[in-house]
């Protein structure tokens, strides 16, 4: 069996949505089992089914707006996302999902469940969706503001067990630059493309413009965490913006509230391949463990799949791969 804990009290609708995915999740993948960590009394108002599924309880939750996300993990041990991390810390649980606090969580799982051995810097890593219905990774989305083009290496190696192995495709690999030509960019993107150009690690397809992101040559998308951050944030305000535009036209005269009727179904499935919680969460690369954020806003659907993929990570053994490779390349 899986084990995978979920802290239940992270998140803008905690424990309700936490405690529903859970349920679905039970029903939907016979070989896991889940710990819930947080306040029993509030998990036990939603939790219906209680087959593979227990209750630690905490004491606390760590804020969404926590300004000192390190003291805060420091200082309280025993709040829902400490236990759900040093549980995985621990070998008691596989993985953990969380929607709780960012930073938190990042500053909490290099504290309580430890950094791989042979990778220099960890990387958050979301998927955003792709023109032709697939997804592409985007990383590192800001776990590392500064970084080397070494450390860019081994979180691109990363990213193309995780392609490889759970999204079942061969893996490709962009630079996030202001232009497609060698040369172009900073000093570090220089030197990133050159290291990757040299790499047997993955195929790299060279600097990949922002305006491509959504329909690029490739399955991983890479930069600092600075520049990444901002693509997945524009990325979301763009989608959300354009969403609003289209129901202002749609709704203006009779005309376009026919049109609004008719397009319905379309503009759903238009809001569903934009949906980060259909996809899951963003893991965090580079740990001794599996670690998934869960969108904060998530609702039970979100953090279903955000426990179906901690599974799939656990099940394809994606942290063992990436080690035996990183270990190779400094031999």
């Amino acid at each position: 069996m899986i084990k995978i804990a979920v802290d239940a009290m992270g998140g803008d609708y905690a424990p309700k949505e936490q405690v529903e995915g859970a349920m679905i999740a039970i029903k939907k993948i016979p070989d896991i089992e889940i710990t819930l960590y947080g306040d029993e009394v509030e998990i036990r108002k939603y939790l219906t089914n209680e087959e593979r599924i227990t209750i630690v309880q905490s004491e606390g939750v760590i804020d969404m707006g926590e300004k000192d996300p390190i003291r805060a993990i420091r200082g309280n041990r025993q709040s829902s996302m400490a236990l759900a991390l040093s549980s995985v810390r621990n070998k008691e649980n596989d993985a953990i999902v969380s929607s709780g606090a960012t930073q938190a969580l990042i500053a909490g799982a290099h504290i309580l469940v430890g950094r791989l051995k042979a990778m220099k810097r960890t990387a958050i890593a979301p998927l955003i969706p792709r023109v032709d219905g697939r997804n592409t990774i985007l990383l590192d989305a800001g776990g590392n503001l500064e970084t080397k083009p070494e450390y860019m290496l081994q979180q691109a190696t990363f990213a193309a067990v995780y392609a490889k192995e759970i999204m079942g495709e061969d893996p490709k690999v962009g630079l996030i630059n202001i232009g497609t030509e060698p040369g172009k960019g900073r000093a570090i993107d220089k030197e990133v493309f050159d290291l990757f150009s040299e790499t047997k690690n993955f195929e790299f397809v060279g600097n990949i413009e922002p305006k491509q992101v959504l329909d690029a040559p490739c399955n991983i998308l890479i930069s600092d965490g600075f520049t990444a951050n901002i693509v997945m944030k524009t990325i979301e305000g763009t989608a959300k913006g354009i969403g609003k535009m289209l129901k202002q036209e749609l709704t203006k005269g009779f005309i376009g509230k026919i049109g609004a009727l008719l397009s319905k179904g379309n503009l759903n499935r238009f809001k569903y391949r934009l949906a980060p919680e259909e996809i899951g969460g963003a893991m965090i690369y580079g740990l001794k463990g599996v670690v998934v954020k869960a969108q904060g806003s998530s609702k039970s659907n979100g953090f279903y799949n955000g426990i179906r993929q901690a599974a799939l990570i656990v099940r394809n053994d994606v942290l063992g791969k990436v080690q035996s490779i990183l270990e190779s390349d400094v031999k």
